[in-house]
């Protein structure tokens, strides 16, 4: 188990990350090189060789491997990415960057999203360095940049490039799974993912006859985007359930004696209560217009304008993405992927999912494991091509009135010391397990 300087070393770890700012704005304006440097260090002093990759100048990656007691035995990746997404300090109770311990909870961006995971991978790592643990199978540790953008130079790259690092691994594990989720009447739900929906960010462009703006326009590009823009917007996308979210309505439905009827879905998501926040963002496809741009000048028609949508598709639901947006886009709006990634299905029934389970319901006996689908996506997209099955898994017991799916991307972002605590013991008693 976990000794007491790992539960130490998690709060100063996270506190110590989050204070190195690895603010992803996009296009490549990161630099996650210090963050990789102190977590390579931190390996080193466990006696493992992490090696530092980079596609970009400072856009640095790290991996290491612990070599476990059975080499017939599939490895496991454990991955968290280094980077952030920004935060604007005049809207925080405290400096973003700060990293600071008060009453009992860590303050900082990437405290849950996801610098608290890569403190309690080091913890745990460091723990068995002292104590002389070695695991049964492979561990791959990585740490990786640009998750928070394309993952071109993280997890992309690292695939890519150096699948040799990663020989042996068929399954992974990272973040956003085995949280406490509380449902409002004393029942703690702890979801494991076991699935994402797919990727796909659209550019909408719009072409018409350019013209002064108080003569009449048929043509109009603003308006053939517009329109298209608010069909996007207004469509409701048709119910597609995947095996994980199907077993995730059918093991909620069970623990609250309710009839588990799948071809009333909503009606079934109304039942649940709050429990359905964890599985009514994954019952469909969807597109949410997020970003507009068009003209230069207020009377003049412009003849080109451009939006770009937030879609997500579900596993086995692509080509109804795909068909469903030809249909809203219409004749006048031509569209294409501006980022595009693969949905997940990871198994339910494998024996690393039972010892997530368990391990779970060790240290936290009251409550209640439920797998989930995410509704966004991972680093775990990248690693599936070389054949990697992802699951989330960073635990967390959390107190109630804390909203964990609100700290991500967020103001205000925190974890507590106790969640922390928890989150190394379970991390540990699995991947010793596993």
């Amino acid at each position: 188990m976990a000794d007491e300087r790992a539960l130490d070393e998690v709060v100063r770890f996270t506190s110590e990350l989050i204070r190195i700012d690895t603010s992803n704005f996009g296009g490549g304006d990161c630099r996650e090189r210090p963050a990789a440097e102190y977590a390579a260090e931190r390996l080193a002093g466990a006696g493992l060789e992490p090696i530092l990759l980079e596609r970009t100048e400072g856009r640095t990656n790290v991996v290491a491997r612990i070599e476990g007691t059975d080499p017939s035995a599939d490895a496991l990746l454990v991955h968290g990415h280094l980077d952030v997404v920004p935060a604007q300090a005049a809207d925080w109770s405290v400096a973003p960057f700060s990293g600071e311990i008060r009453d009992g909870v860590v303050w900082g961006r990437g405290a849950v999203d996801m610098k608290n995971m890569d403190a309690m991978i080091l913890a745990v790592v460091r723990a068995w360095a002292r104590e002389g643990v070695r695991p049964r199978r492979d561990i791959v540790v990585a740490f990786t940049a640009d998750e928070e953008a394309s993952a071109e130079d993280g997890s992309g790259f690292l695939a890519g490039r150096h699948p040799e690092l990663f020989e042996g691994c068929t399954e992974g594990v990272s973040e956003s799974g085995a949280f406490t989720f509380h449902d409002g009447t004393g029942r703690q739900l702890y979801p494991i993912a076991a699935g994402e929906r797919g990727t796909g960010w659209l550019k909408l462009t719009a072409r018409g006859r350019a013209g002064h703006g108080s003569k009449v326009n048929k043509e109009n590009a603003v308006t053939r985007l517009a329109a298209a823009v608010t069909r996007i917007g207004e469509h409701t996308w048709p119910l597609r359930l995947t095996p994980t979210v199907t077993a995730a309505l059918t093991e909620l439905a069970a623990l609250y004696g309710i009839e588990p009827d799948l071809t009333e879905v909503d009606l079934l998501l109304d039942k649940l209560g709050p429990a359905a926040k964890l599985v009514e963002a994954t019952v469909r496809n969807s597109a949410n217009p997020t970003m507009l741009n068009a003209g230069y000048k207020v009377n003049v028609i412009p003849g080109e304008a451009v939006a770009f949508v937030d879609g997500r598709h579900l596993y086995g639901a692509e080509d109804e993405f795909r068909a469903t947006l030809d249909r809203l886009t219409g004749p006048d709006v031509d569209w294409e992927f501006h980022h595009r990634e693969v949905a997940l299905q990871a198994p339910l029934d494998s024996p690393t999912y039972a010892r997530m389970r368990a391990a779970v319901e060790e240290f936290a006996p009251e409550g209640h494991v439920v797998p989930y689908c995410m509704s966004g996506g991972t680093d775990a997209k990248q690693f599936s091509r070389l054949g990697i099955t992802g699951y989330g898994f960073t635990p967390l017991r959390l107190p109630e009135g804390y909203d964990y799916q609100a700290m991500f991307h967020g103001v205000d972002e925190r974890v507590p010391v106790e969640a922390l605590h928890f989150g190394v013991r379970v991390l540990d008693r699995f991947l010793r397990t596993a």
